[in-house]
């Protein structure tokens, strides 16, 4: 017996002592990526409301530009001469634009930490954590690490175009876009551990 297999079934009406037949999956289903697997692909309808979840958290990430913005336009003159309004302010200071930079990186570090890393780590972005949806390779049944993730956000582009990759998962039978059948990755229901 190999270290690495998991431990038979037990016969017939006995307990198994050591839990749950299949530590990759559901008791009585194969673990995803493993031959026979049953895996349960995630519905549009929740990965459009994970997206919105994660597009809520990173539109937040715009306040301090809004705030610096807010500056500037209240400290500017506004004059009109011969039909031409010019918007002038001389002393507007470092702050508002401060305020607009680290909103800027704000936004940049929360993107790459929450779509490439968190979610090539762990599978779920805060999004899909939340709705209890997780990306994973479908040959390994893993998470697929932070440089296939941001190189399934680059094959989302193609999604882009009419919208149509990213309604195919509406007829498609693994609930794929065109960015998950380029990195053979799938979006499963699997609600977060806890803990």
């Amino acid at each position: 017996m190999s270290y690495d297999a998991p431990p038979p079934p037990p016969p017939s009406g006995q307990q198994n002592p050591y839990g749950q037949s299949n530590p990759y999956g559901q008791p009585g289903q194969q673990g995803y990526g493993q031959p026979g697997a049953a895996a349960d692909y995630a519905h549009w309808g929740k990965r459009v409301g994970a997206l919105l979840i994660d597009g809520l958290l990173m539109f937040l990430t715009y306040i301090p530009a809004v705030i610096g913005v807010v500056i500037i336009v209240a400290g500017s003159e506004t004059t009109t001469v011969n039909g031409t309004t010019t918007i002038e302010n001389d002393d507007i200071g470092a702050a508002p634009i401060l305020l607009i930079l680290l909103s800027g990186l704000v936004y940049l570090g929360f993107y790459i930490w929450n779509i490439f890393i968190k979610q090539g780590r762990t599978g779920y972005t805060i999004g899909k954590g939340i709705l209890g949806i997780k990306l994973i390779s479908e040959q390994t049944g893993q998470p697929i690490g932070a440089g296939k993730a941001f190189l399934r956000q680059l094959c989302h582009i193609l999604d882009g175009f009419f919208y149509l990759g990213y309604l195919w998962p509406l007829w498609d039978a693994k609930k794929q876009t065109f960015a998950d059948k380029i990195m053979t990755t799938i979006v499963i229901n699997q609600p977060k551990a806890r803990g």
